[in-house]
């Protein structure tokens, strides 16, 4: 499984763990999406993989001292 995935043109990481069926990856997606949190389920076969990012909420931009 690759480490990284380029999902709707932004790029997720994968959790590094398989899981067993949708509902026990769906409990996982919860968990992440309460800690803010963008996730997408991949399924190969019978097992599902859990890629996620962190969203931005807010950029702060320093300005350096003239």
């Amino acid at each position: 499984m690759d480490i990284a995935k380029v999902i709707n043109s932004k790029k997720f990481m994968w959790d590094g763990k398989t899981y067993p069926d949708e509902k026990t990856a769906s409990e996982i997606v919860q968990k992440y999406k309460n800690n803010g949190f963008e996730t997408e389920v991949i399924q190969e076969q019978e097992v599902f993989y859990i890629f996620s990012r962190k969203k931005i909420s807010e950029v702060k931009v320093e300005e350096k001292p003239t």
